[in-house]
Parts: structure tokens; sequence; C-alpha cells
């Protein structure tokens, strides 16, 4: 798996638990809100963890349809060498 690096990256996956405690810092006291460098980088980094989460569970359900269809055909070979020995 790739890691995603920037300036502004957060050491290790993120989880929910780590996003809601995220804390970014204000403008000035001359602007209201927070730094437009900061917000880019975390949704940045979040749709980084969003893309690879995805990427990984493609991965994941591939995986999962290749042993299904490998236990589907092993069974049918099981069932059909069964019968002709009967």
């Amino acid at each position: 798996m790739a890691v995603y690096r920037s300036r502004h990256a957060l050491a290790g996956p993120l989880t929910s638990g780590r996003i809601e405690a995220i804390e970014l810092p204000l403008t000035s006291r001359l602007r209201r809100g927070y730094r437009v460098e900061d917000v880019d980088a975390v949704l940045h980094r979040l749709a980084y963890e969003l893309a690879e989460r995805s990427r990984q569970l493609g991965m994941v359900n591939a995986e999962n349809r290749r042993i299904k269809t490998a236990l589907r055909n092993w069974q049918s070979e099981c069932s059909s060498v069964g019968n002709s020995i009967d």
C-alpha cells in the first residue's frame, strides 16, 4: 500500500476518531475561519484515504469472488467424482 505524504500529513491511517479529533488552526484575527492551506491538506488526505480504501475493498471483493468460484468448481468436481464411483 502506498503511503500519502505531505508537509501537513497526519501520521498513520485516518480513523473516524482521528478525523473527529483534527483541530485546524484559525486564521489571524483579521479574518474568520480556518487557513485555506490547512483545510486543503486535510481534504486532500481524506480523498487519498477514501480512494485507497476503495481500491483495497475492490481487491478484497475480487479475491472473495475468486475463492467462491474456486470452491464451487471444487465442489462440482467432488460431486461428479462421487457420482461416477457409485
